[in-house]
C-alpha cells in the first residue's frame, strides 16, 4: 500500500527528519508515526492525573465556612 504526501510542509518535515536521523524518508515517516502513537498510548488522561489531588483535598473535613468576599476580607484584616 502506498502513501502519497501532497503537502509541501509535510514533505519538508519528512526530509529534515530523514536527514537528522540518517534514514530514508519512508523510515523517517514510520519513526514519526510510531513515536506519536506511542506518546498517545502512554499519556495519562487529565482526569486520572488530577484524581490524587482531588482525593487529597476531599480528605480535609468540611468547616462549614463560606469562602466568599467577606471571608477573604477578614483574612486580610479588611473591614
Amino acid at each position: 500500500m502506498s502513501l502519497n504526501i501532497r503537502s509541501q510542509e509535510v514533505n519538508q518535515l519528512a526530509d529534515k527528519l530523514a536527514t537528522m536521523a540518517g534514514v530514508s524518508k519512508t523510515e523517517a515517516v514510520r519513526m514519526a508515526l510510531a513515536a506519536e502513537i506511542a506518546r498517545r498510548e502512554e499519556s495519562v488522561p487529565l482526569v486520572e492525573r488530577i484524581k490524587p489531588i482531588q482525593d487529597y483535598i476531599a480528605s480535609f473535613p468540611r468547616t462549614g465556612l463560606k469562602a466568599d468576599k467577606a471571608f477573604f476580607d477578614d483574612l486580610n484584616g479588611e473591614p
